[in-house]
């Protein structure tokens, strides 16, 4: 398979540089924060994860039941404290015996007992999730400006990394920011399955392997967003492939298996706590509107409901904004607001109304009205 070539040009160069400013930003915060409770459970059942899973029957680790939450923060918290470890484990047994540090030290204990001799511990604890955050954000200024241009796209990016929603939750080990990674990732992946479904059959592959790998991923952060993004992956691409429609559930199959298979990966392929994906109720969900009037009350976010509103009112008065471009996500987000698991997944929403924000007010500005491309796009933080 030829590889496309890369071409680094100067929106890429702008686009590095706000996500370069953006992780600036999160490594402010993280030098003035403490490590909390949450943070030291995080590290201590990823390391768990990754060292010695399953110590006890029927639980994957010490810290017993995960209360439905995905595997992936944990072990994305607990591989560079892990890799740390082993590193110099691996420089101590190059020394002479009598020479060694850690021949008989606390690095085999806990993230606490190991506090002294494991140096960077907040940073490393904390750095592969604003990664995860980057990572986001370049994904959505590449979508933003396949489908809006370069205008648009900064206008996303921008808003995004200066939005403090976005900073706070990548700050934080959580689940949340990868579920949100994820589900962006496999929207658009099944979108542009579906796109390649139209050509040759040699580009179907890479694009089905990006699918399946983003849905796992998904599935070992959050049940309820990979349930969701796989139902509207489905949704997406009959509606987008034609005349291969027979080929989509064929595709969604092998995914699904696929993606199981990570998921039992991530489980270091111990069926007794396999199970607990079956059973620890991590996909229960309720419909409820207290998340959407908490965030839409809240005076913080007071630009953010007007610009909604003024987005709404575009996509309903304006013809030319409504596309597939911007109803995709404004689906996504009638989808997500009214679901009880996702009340603190504000920043999950916000990914995919930007682009009906962003859709929107380009859609305005190419018929002189600079004012809605100013206030239509507030909606992505």
């Amino acid at each position: 398979m030829k590889l496309p070539s890369i071409k680094i040009g100067p929106p890429q160069r702008m686009a590095a540089l706000l996500l370069l400013f953006f992780l600036a930003e999160c490594l402010w915060v993280v030098n003035r924060q403490q490590l909390s409770q949450q943070d030291y459970r995080y590290a201590e059942c990823g390391r768990e994860m990754w060292e010695r899973p399953s110590p006890l029957a029927g639980y994957f680790t010490t810290c017993g039941n995960l209360n439905g939450d995905g595997t992936f923060a944990y072990r994305v918290a607990g591989l560079p404290l892990t890799v740390q470890r082993l590193a110099m484990l691996g420089a101590d047994e190059l020394r002479r015996p009598e020479n060694r540090l850690y021949a008989a030290s606390t690095l085999n204990g806990s993230l606490w007992e190991a506090r002294h001799e494991l140096f960077s511990v907040k940073y490393l604890l904390h750095l592969p999730f604003i990664f995860f955050a980057i990572w986001l954000g370049g994904g959505l200024w590449w979508v933003s400006r396949r489908l809006f241009g370069n205008e648009g796209a900064f206008f996303a990016l921008g808003l995004y990394c200066f939005c403090p929603a976005v900073v706070r939750s990548a700050v934080t080990p959580n689940n949340d920011v990868l579920a949100m990674w994820g589900l962006y990732g496999l929207v658009y992946a099944a979108m542009g399955v579906a796109h390649a479904m139209q050509g040759p059959r040699s580009k179907w592959k890479p694009r089905i392997a990006l699918m399946t790998i983003a849905l796992g991923l998904t599935a070992t952060a959050h049940l309820l967003a990979a349930m969701i993004g796989f139902v509207m992956a489905m949704v997406w691409m009959m509606y987008l492939a034609e005349r291969r429609r027979s080929h989509v559930m064929q595709i969604l199959v092998f995914s699904a298996v696929g993606a199981l298979a990570i998921v039992f990966g991530f489980f270091a392929f111990r069926l007794a706590p396999f199970s607990y994906v079956f059973t620890g109720g991590g996909a229960r969900s309720w419909f409820a509107l207290d998340g959407a009037s908490h965030f839409f009350l809240d005076v913080a976010n007071g630009p953010i409901a007007v610009a909604t509103l003024v987005a709404l009112m575009l996509y309903v008065a304006v013809r030319r904004c409504r596309y597939f471009g911007n109803t995709a996500p404004l689906v996504m987000v009638l989808l997500l607001f009214p679901l009880g698991p996702s009340r603190d997944r504000g920043c999950g929403r916000c990914r995919f109304y930007s682009r009906l924000s962003v859709g929107c007010s380009r859609m305005r500005w190419r018929r002189g009205n600079a004012g809605c491309f100013l206030a239509c796009p507030v909606r992505s933080c």
